[in-house]
């Protein structure tokens, strides 16, 4: 069972669920969607955890506010539910969008954060396929009316506070993917214990995230037999077969490579 409310945190009221019981878990969706896009791994990590579900600015069921979208600020959302729940550092975990609000939690308020888990999430702008760049400088309301027959438009105007707004979110969308990423020498200096995953055919090559996991001291050495050799902040890297940037967020693989990291330590 499940259960849906509202935090006022941060100058915005913030939707979230909770499922399970356990040491609790964080849960951030992708662009354009909300925690219910991950309906199908919910029951795994809830077998473990107790999953908290957030619908981000201007997503599912949280309505937008005055603001761009910027993860820095929707971190510091993220961080004020925690305090507003009283939860005792939490893993954060994100998909997408949600997977670079969650990098930024865990580098703005690392206090807080337990594990990261970091979920098709590109670490900076140029390592996205150039084809895939162009799409996104395309977003914008004016593509509202081609969306009108896809799950993600769907869904908005099924749970939305204001289903009028979903050209405004396009419109913040796109100017929020037109700012130029660079997480390098941020990630590079991250104190939470992290992994990266990635589908094996993403919107990033796999090399990117071998790139990402080398910042973390992953990938140079090899492991040794009690496991000396590994990254010394306890970080990992999965790379996940047969999936994309769009099953991913639903894949039994992700749920388990998760629980796996979670468990570990």
């Amino acid at each position: 069972m499940s259960s849906g409310s509202y935090a006022d945190v941060n100058g915005i009221n913030l939707y979230y669920e909770t499922h399970g019981s356990g040491r609790p878990l964080i849960l951030l969706h992708g662009g354009l969607g909300s925690g219910e896009m991950f309906g199908p791994v919910i029951p795994a990590l809830a077998a473990q955890h107790q999953v908290i579900t957030v619908d981000l600015q201007g997503h599912g069921r949280t309505a937008d506010v005055d603001r761009p979208l910027d993860l820095g600020t929707m971190a510091a959302d993220i961080a004020a539910l925690i305090g507003h729940l009283g939860l005792d550092r939490p893993a954060v975990v994100g998909y997408s969008l949600g997977g670079g609000v969650a990098v930024r939690t865990a580098l703005d308020h690392p206090q807080l954060v337990s594990k990261l888990v970091a979920v098709s999430a590109h670490a900076w702008t140029e390592a996205v396929y150039a084809d895939m760049r162009a799409q996104q400088g395309q977003l914008s309301a004016a593509a509202a009316e081609f969306m009108k027959d896809t799950p993600m438009y769907q869904d908005y105007q099924r749970v939305a506070p204001r289903p009028e707004d979903f050209p405004h979110l396009l419109d913040k969308i796109g100017a929020f993917m037109a700012e130029p990423l660079d997480l390098r020498e941020a990630i590079a200096g991250l104190q939470v214990p992290t992994m990266f995953v990635a589908a094996d055919a993403d919107m990033a090559p796999p090399s990117h995230y071998v790139e990402v996991f080398g910042l973390l001291d992953g990938g140079l050495r090899d492991g040794g037999w009690m496991g000396e050799g590994r990254p010394k902040g306890g970080h990992a890297l999965a790379i996940l077969p047969g999936l994309t940037h769009y099953t991913i967020f639903a894949s039994p693989l992700l749920a388990a490579v998760t629980n796996a990291f979670l468990s570990e330590g």
